[in-house]
């Protein structure tokens, strides 16, 4: 599945000096770090002044001992990037940190806004200079613009900006968290110590130690300050959590408002199984976007489930690409098949979702180049056929398989002996909400916020 999630992001707000806390937001990225593999970074605030470090590439390429060492206080605020808007450049590495009125504050931000275009015209002709090309800088700019308190331009921000949003503030004494009235994208609150703990999945929590509180509602300011934690709400529309974070994008063992990621996967492979029998030897996960769908599959039809394809989890994003003469390698350079499990067997090959088709094409020809007898591709989500416009790079329509054609030719085109999509009411029996508190837009085309024009720029550079 080549789509990719916009950030993952964690604050901590302490009732004291820690000198530590840079190195434990730094092992909460890690537990953060497949919402992002783009660039890492950590403020930090010791009452007086921020100061932060960050950079591309990994969690553990970016940081050691030394600058980890360097960032102690009591307010801290980290972030993972994958580029949604903007290019990958240092520029525009999160946290953004900017001096006004009131001194300095720090933004960390996971979403998309699909308005940040016209805010950002609207800024520039007020004389506001723009140093990056992330709509996060927007949100930098209306609130370093607001005269009011801090609370009062966060109020104000909710009021102006459209789309999703998941955000970190932080200011020399302040943390807030925000959620974007249509809760698209998670955050959730934790103790830690005596400190308060906010992060994007609660799988980050667990990994520093720290108890789940709850999740930030949609809509919510979370204020974090002396007096303790403080909330108050803006107006809260349709809730809308994005279907993907069941589907492809939060760690298994997250939960995300109330529900069980992994029993999200696991109930979509079992109906999958349901909706779509086969007869065959032996359920086989494409690693590791597959894995617990495939195991629910198994669980559905008593077929056993074996490690067919092998992942090589030592390519990373520096990985050098090779040439053109040996592109045709394709996924053969990240997976490689189990002859001796696979041969002379019928597959039931299970993955979350088919984006283009051609990393699918390649897998089902490598399992059969390796003597299994069929290969029954099946998917726990249905067919892709809309872009997404907050929060995740999506192709545009005109590439995604699913829009342009139907079952039975994208069969043919990734060279399977049958494929299966979970229903959309299957997906949404599998995660236990209403299907009105989801965003089934890549599904449906039906968005939950006006979606832009097809042609209209409401990005700073495309994806």
């Amino acid at each position: 599945m080549p789509v990719k999630e916009a950030c993952g992001l964690l604050g901590i707000y302490s009732s004291r000096m820690d000198r530590s806390i840079a190195k434990t937001v730094y092992y909460g990225l890690f537990a953060l770090q497949h919402r992002g593999q783009e660039s890492a970074g950590i403020a930090v605030s010791d009452l007086r002044s921020i100061k932060y470090h960050k950079g591309l590439g990994l969690v553990s390429e970016v940081f050691d001992e030394k600058n980890l060492e360097d960032l102690t206080g009591k307010i801290a605020v980290g972030h993972v990037r994958y580029s949604t808007t903007g290019s990958n450049s240092l520029n525009n590495a999160q946290p953004l940190v900017v001096r006004y009125h009131s001194g300095e504050l720090a933004v960390v931000h996971n979403g998309n806004l699909i308005n940040a275009f016209e805010i950002r015209q609207e800024l520039e002709k007020k004389g506001f200079v723009f140093h990056t090309t992330t709509d996060s800088e927007v949100i930098a700019a209306l609130i370093a613009k607001s005269g009011t308190d801090l609370v009062e331009s966060a109020i104000q921000l909710t009021e102006k900006i459209k789309g999703a949003y998941s955000l970190l503030i932080m200011t020399k004494d302040k943390l807030l968290a925000v959620r974007d009235p249509h809760g698209f994208r998670p955050l959730c609150i934790g103790s830690y110590n005596d400190a308060y703990v906010v992060a994007s999945e609660s799988a980050a929590l667990d990994t520093i130690g720290a108890s789940f509180m709850r999740d930030v509602c949609p809509g919510e300011i979370v204020v974090f300050d002396k007096s303790g934690m403080s909330t108050c709400n803006v107006s809260v529309e349709r809730k809308s959590l994005c279907i993907f974070e069941f589907v492809y994008f939060a760690r298994p063992d997250s939960v995300i408002d109330g529900v069980s990621v992994y029993m999200a996967r696991w109930k979509a492979g079992k109906i999958l199984s349901k909706e779509h029998p086969v007869d065959a030897d032996l359920v086989v996960a494409v690693p590791d976007s597959g894995n617990v769908a495939a195991i629910g599959f198994s669980d559905g039809t008593g077929i056993p489930v074996g490690m067919g394809l092998i992942k090589n989890r030592y390519i990373g994003r520096t990985f050098i690409q090779p040439s053109q003469r040996i592109r045709n390698l394709g996924v053969k350079l990240k997976l490689s098949v189990l002859k001796e499990l696979v041969n002379g067997k019928k597959i039931v090959l299970v993955d979350d979702s088919i984006v283009r088709g051609t990393t699918m094409s390649q897998i089902v020809n490598m399992l059969k180049d390796c003597g299994a007898r069929s290969v029954h591709v099946r998917v726990s989500s249905p067919p892709v056929k809309y872009s997404c416009y907050f929060g995740i790079d999506t192709s545009s329509r005109k590439e995604l398989i699913a829009s342009s054609y139907d079952i039975e030719s994208i069969r043919k085109f990734v060279g399977a002996d049958s494929v299966g999509y979970l229903s959309i009411e299957g997906l949404v029996e599998a995660v236990g909400m209403k299907d009105r508190d989801l965003c089934l837009a890549c599904f449906t085309g039906n968005y939950p916020l006006k979606a832009p024009r097809k042609g209209k720029k409401y990005l700073f550079e495309k994806r």
